[in-house]
Formats: structure tokens, sequence, C-alpha cells
């Protein structure tokens, strides 16, 4: 095998790789002869075979197998050779004329072929120890706790049939009901129920459905018209008008429930004062989550800033489109366009492509830090992310780990992020944090939307809102096992 590095451009490289025909005809023979006692041809016994008569038979497809596996050994064994680290999977390229490959098949003429791809870019990582950053925190506060309790107090109540048989429904109240729902005068799935209890004020079943039962009294028959909403989690039903027939057979008025020990008991509790500190022990460990995102957004934020360097093109290419893919997708379930004049395409296109940069930046350095201090994700790590990401899916368990162990990319994609946060605390454990005590907003306050309402203070007139990045939406009551997952827009 003979290695010519043919381009050598800033982070783009060529390996032309020549093997001559000599060799493929000694791998071609030697495979040849281990099929001559293998292969069963009529009118001979096995392994008497001429070489002449096997080479006839299977000679080509032969050939083929040994071109197949010399690309796929010697290409890595050349980049390897040369200590080079491709940024993605080499392409292969081989001659377009015909006559070159059939003298490589019929064994009179030597391989050539190149493989092209960029390589991952060296650069200086900082010192983490100098590297400062603020964790901010908050304290839970009493307010808080009541809040909670209250709210728990709320989910307890009992309901009892308001008195008369004309009482009229309020917010607050819960009808029992049955319904039939149809599209276009058809029923469709999941649209019928008996004895549904509905509590009026809820937001549980779709906009404007309990509004339009204000009032409704035991024994009224009804008809309730809504509009699923766009991104409704059923495709068949998203955006689409429907007619629910709906039977009030109740209606109820809460109880409230008093907020004492007998509450505690109720939900699994001794007391009122172990069920308040179960409730402050909850909000802490939501906190601190919060304030481990917003730390290590701020230890991203640092690196991304400190850390310039050129991007593998297409690597930098392939995440702007899967992104853009899942900006344009988002745009569509929510009705919006480009053409509609809220955002400009070229500045949402600029925007994004910075995120996408800063993305493949962020995703050299940790799998570059990862591999230098031998950071690893272990297969228990991965099973039980794999347990986390089944149990969303209830009743579906088995079928969503099947997915993701049938499909090696969706299995990386839950070892990801579990790699990523490991080297966030390699680094964090390094660096000099200081607590800073902020307000529950702030803490939960989106970064991007903080940014963005920085940067619109600084702007001395307004210029036409971007198009809004993509964004979480409500799962729907019943999740369906897995696709495969695009990123969200955001930054990291």
């Amino acid at each position: 095998m003979q290695v010519t590095e043919t381009i050598n451009d800033g982070l783009k490289r060529e390996l032309t790789i020549t093997v001559p025909a000599s060799e493929l005809e000694a791998q071609v023979s030697s495979r040849l002869e281990e099929l001559k006692t293998q292969v069963k041809i009529d009118g001979f016994r096995p392994g008497k075979v001429p070489a002449a008569h096997l080479r006839k038979v299977y000679g080509r497809q032969v050939m083929a197998e040994i071109v197949q596996k010399i690309v796929t050994e010697d290409s890595q064994k050349a980049i390897e050779g040369k200590g080079l680290r491709p940024a993605l999977q080499p392409e292969i390229g081989f001659s377009e004329d015909e006559g070159d490959v059939e003298k490589v098949m019929a064994g009179e003429g030597d391989l050539v072929f190149t493989v092209e791809f960029e390589i991952i870019p060296e650069f200086e990582v900082i010192d983490f120890k100098k590297l400062k950053l603020e964790k901010p925190v908050a304290e839970v506060s009493d307010e808080e706790v009541n809040e909670a309790v209250e709210q728990i107090a709320a989910e307890q109540r009992d309901f009892v049939p308001r008195e008369g048989k004309d009482a009229k429904a309020e917010k607050g109240d819960r009808v029992i009901i049955d319904f039939e729902g149809s599209i276009d005068g058809e029923l469709f799935e999941g649209g019928t129920a008996q004895d549904a209890p509905l509590e009026l004020g809820s937001n549980s079943f779709i906009p404007g459905f309990e509004d339009q039962l204000a009032g409704a009294k035991e024994g009224d028959d009804t008809e309730v018209k809504v509009a699923f909403p766009a991104d409704y989690g059923v495709e068949k039903l998203a955006g689409k008008d429907a007619v629910f027939k709906v039977k009030v057979k109740a209606v109820e008025e809460p109880i409230n429930v008093a907020i004492d020990d007998t509450l505690a008991v109720r939900v699994g509790l001794d007391t009122l004062d172990a069920l308040r500190d179960a409730i402050k022990e909850q909000i802490s460990g939501h906190f601190e989550e919060a304030s481990k995102a917003k730390l290590k957004r701020a230890l991203l934020d640092a690196l991304d800033e400190a850390h310039e360097f050129e991007l593998p093109g297409k690597l930098l290419e392939q995440e702007f489109e899967q992104i853009w893919q899942q900006v344009l997708e988002d745009m569509k379930k929510e009705g919006k366009s480009f053409d509609d004049g809220g955002a400009d395409e070229e500045e949402t296109r600029a925007e994004f492509r910075k995120i996408s940069e800063r993305r493949v930046r962020l995703g050299l350095l940790m799998g570059d830090l990862g591999d230098k201090n031998k950071i690893l994700v272990t297969d228990d790590e991965v099973n039980s992310a794999l347990m986390e990401q089944a149990r969303q899916y209830q009743g579906q368990e088995k079928q969503v780990i099947e997915y993701y162990q049938k499909n090696p990319e969706a299995l990386a994609s839950l070892r990801a992020p579990i790699f990523e946060q490991k080297v966030v605390e390699f680094i964090i454990e390094q660096a000099d944090v200081t607590e800073k005590e902020v307000s529950r907003e702030e803490l939960f306050q989106d970064p991007d939307q903080e940014a963005a309402e920085a940067k619109s203070e600084k702007k001395a007139k307004p210029k036409k809102a971007a198009a809004k990045k993509p964004a979480a939406k409500k799962p729907a009551a019943k999740k369906k096992a897995p696709a495969k997952k695009k990123p969200a827009a955001k930054k990291d």
C-alpha cells in the first residue's frame, strides 16, 4: 500500500491510496484457496475444483470482497499512520472511468482510491484553576412551602353534589360527564368516555372545553365545539375542529381540606411538620438542579469565549442543518412562516449559525478533554438512562428499550449528555466557584431571554423580532415510542 497526501489545506485532508495489482491477486488467490474446500460445484468432488474454474465462477465476487476489505482497513491504517483525527466519517472516492474499474476487477490494474476528510483542529485549553465562576443559589421561603401545602390541600379536597337539581356548575366545581367527540361527523379514537370527572378551571381538557360547561346543570345535554391545538400530540387531530356531545350526569362542589396532620396522613406522612419538611426538601432539590444548570451554562459560556479555533466546515454545516430543520418544523407546527413578516430569515439563519458554531466548538472541546483525561461513560450509566427514558412511556417500556438497543445512534444520544455532564463536573472541580444568592425569579429566568432583554436595552431602535427558538412542547396524554431525536435550538 502506498499513501500520498494529495490535499493539506487548513483542516481539509485527502489521501490517495494505491494498492498494487500483485497484492490484490495474492489476497484473491488466498481467498479462492479457502473456498476450494467450502463450495460445492456440480461435477467436482469437494476440494478438487480446478483453480481456473473456481476463479471463473467466484473470481469477480471475491475481488469485490477483497477491494471492500482493503478500502475499509487500509484507509483506517493510513489515517492512523499519519496521526490524524477525522471530524466525520471519511469519504471514499474511486475513478469514474469504467475501464479502470474493470481492470481492477479483472486483476489487471492497481486499486487507487482517495480518502477525503476534515481533521479535528489542534487547540490549547485554558487552565481551569484560573476559571472563576458564580453559582446562583436561592433559599426556599416559608411562603413557597405554604403555597405548596395549599396546593396539596386543593388536590386532596373532596367533592359533594351541589344542592338543588338546577344548581349550575361554577369554576372550581367538578362535573361528571359522558362525552362523544367527532370531526366532520366521524367519531375519532380517544374521543369518547363515560363517567369522566372534570374539574372546571383545571385546564386538563382541550382549550375551550371546560369554559363551555360553566353554567351547566345535572341532566343537561349540550354540544361543545373546540379546535385541537396545532401542536397537539396526535398528528391526525392537530388543528382540527371537533364537536363533543356531552351529557352532564352530576355537578359537584369542592369541600376544602383542613391544613393539619390529617392532610399529611392523606399523603402518606405522619404530621404537618413532616409534610412541610418533605416539601421544603423537594423544592430545595429543584433549586439545586436549577443552580447546577446555571453554573453549567456559565461554564460553557466561559469556555466558548476563551477558545477560538477553526471549525470543520462539514461538521458545522451538519449541525446547522439539523438545528435549522427543527426551527422550520416548529414554525410549521405553530402555523408561522418567514413570509408572515414577523421575522427576517437571513437574520434568523445567522443567529442559529452562531449557535451551531458554539455547539461544535464546545463539542470538540468536551471530546478532547474527555479523551485526554480518560473520562468514560459506563454501560451501567447508559442502562440507567435507558430505564429512565423507558419509564416516561408507560405501557411501552419494552418497545422503547428494544428501539434503543437496535439503534446505535439512539443509544449514543443517551450516552452523549452523560459524557458531557461528567466532563463539566471534571472542570468545575478545578475551577474557582463562588456562590451568589439570588431570588427565585432570577434563579429560574431563562438565560436566553435574559440575554435577549439585555441586548434589546442596548439597541437605540427596535428591529424585527427574531423567530422564536424551539421550546419543549407539552407532552400528549400518552407518549409514543421515541423516534430519532432532534436537538432543541437553544444554546447549551
